[in-house]
């Protein structure tokens, strides 16, 4: 079961989707673990402050991918690259938009946990 949330970047209100998908897609595109990438991220923003977090140029491309990523998902008329996508907007703050793409994931692995349990009890009935 996917889950969509809106979030305002650079003045523009922006879909995203998280899916069971996510992590073949990002895999598939990127060569990367989705898990391990935000599990860095999440660490690496620390408490949203930006003179205290160890954000480098690499976690910075790793948020892009993952936000174009779920971006893509929701909208698959966004353009095809994430350069292309980030293209549409003048600048963001990884503080203000990360912390959300982190709940939605959230949202997204709790919402499949729940399903799975559910689906469990009713086989065993």
């Amino acid at each position: 079961m996917a889950v969509m949330q809106i979030i305002e970047i650079d003045g523009k209100k922006v879909p995203f989707r998280a899916s069971a998908a996510i992590p073949r897609i990002y895999r598939i595109k990127f060569n990367r673990d989705i898990y391990k990438d935000l599990a860095v991220l999440e660490k690496a923003i620390g408490e949203r402050d930006e003179t205290a977090s160890n954000l480098d140029m690499f976690s910075l491309e790793m948020f892009e991918n993952i936000a174009y990523i779920m971006a893509k998902h929701a909208d698959p008329k966004i353009p095809d690259t994430p350069e292309e996508w980030l293209d549409d907007f003048n600048t963001f703050s990884i503080y203000q938009v990360l912390p959300k793409i982190i709940e939605l994931w959230g949202i997204n692995v709790k919402t499949d946990v729940e399903a799975k349990k559910n689906f469990a009890l009713q086989s065993v009935k």
